[in-house]
């Protein structure tokens, strides 16, 4: 099954890896790691239905305490400052790196990923919030996701980059604005190799929008794709999202698979659904994103942050701390709301 906000779609009927089939016919829930394995699920029953209630008994998270990161805080601030000779070197302006959090499920046959997207979205509401459970295909996907990666509607194109992180606006950077027009000239260049030429605006540049427990920067990049651009050229031109990678792309990604230690899976993919019948379709940025992983029966999490030269390396874990600490705790069991354990 899928689930993305008050949508829910059962009935499997087929399963591809085959992006072309995203212009085809149906609606279908996708799910692309960020190491670029797609997967295409077909669903036959599409109907609106809301978030199930929590039920505690359908979802036993990891202990609070159990949770280990593929990056240390050493291993962090270090890659952090290697990050910056990169940049000193003229090689790269900015890289997001990521750390994968890790934590054995008590139960783990039990863990139902659409019981743990009911306590995101009462825990941490986010606009891009769903679920894509296909064990058979090795993909359970909870997602809170607050940033928009590519929404469709026939030819029109829009993503909304997100860059700069504080607790509140007053937290807010000059080297978070700055990060933010970086991504957005890449996302504007990734979109304009698919769109037809002079067509790629910025409708908004570092907007603050107000999420739980923080505030990000958002902008917005759109153009109008090219004649017979579809969902394999989209892909081709965009994929691994810019927000999550850095600029230049190429540059960022062979900087971090140097300092990176896990594979980063459904986080910093793209994860949501085509309707390709309406010719419409919405992926977010697989952040703020569980998995599940039946092989070591654990529970996953990621968590990164954007570095530039004017980044500080304890401030740039910090930032990787408070984007996961509200999620973790919803999946632990321990986040309190108004009195109440969820």
């Amino acid at each position: 099954m899928a689930r993305f906000g008050g949508l829910v779609a059962t009935d499997l009927r087929d399963v591809t890896t085959d992006p072309e089939a995203l212009d085809s016919s149906g609606f279908w829930a996708v799910a692309a790691d960020f190491e670029g394995r797609l997967t295409c699920a077909r669903f036959g029953d599409v109907r609106q239905a809301p978030v199930p209630v929590p039920d505690p008994a359908r979802w036993r998270g990891p202990a609070a305490d159990d949770w280990t990161s593929s990056l240390d805080r050493a291993a962090y601030t270090a890659g952090v400052r290697r990050i910056r000779e990169h940049i000193a070197a003229g090689e790269v302006y900015q890289a997001n790196l990521c750390r994968v959090l890790s934590a054995p499920l008590p139960d783990p046959a039990a863990a139902d990923v659409d019981a743990l997207t009911a306590l995101l979205a009462r825990g941490n509401p986010a606009p891009y919030a769903g679920t894509i459970r296909l064990p058979a295909h090795g993909v359970e996907i909870a997602t809170a996701s607050p940033e928009l990666y590519l929404r469709r509607g026939g030819s029109t194109v829009e993503s909304g980059p997100i860059k700069g992180t504080g607790r509140t606006a007053a937290d807010l950077l000059e080297k978070d604005h700055a990060e933010n027009v970086m991504i957005v000239d890449l996302v504007r260049n990734d979109l304009g190799r698919v769109c037809a030429s002079g067509s790629v605006t910025v409708p908004a540049l570092c907007e603050v929008e107000a999420h739980p427990g923080l505030v990000h920067l958002v902008s917005t990049v759109r153009g109008e794709l090219a004649a017979g651009a579809g969902w394999r050229e989209l892909l081709d031109a965009t994929f691994p999202p810019g927000s999550v990678t850095g600029a230049p792309k190429s540059s960022a990604l062979r900087i971090l698979a140097g300092l990176e230690t896990a594979p980063r899976g459904p986080y910093c993919g793209g994860i949501g659904w085509v309707d390709a019948d309406r010719g419409t379709g919405e992926l977010a940025v697989g952040i703020r994103t569980f998995w599940i992983d039946r092989a070591q029966g654990v529970l996953r999490f990621g968590t990164g942050a954007g570095i530039t030269w004017g980044s500080d390396p304890e401030r740039e874990w910090d930032e990787t701390e408070l984007k996961a600490s509200r999620l973790l705790a919803v999946a632990s069991g321990t986040y309190v709301q108004s009195g109440r354990t969820v």
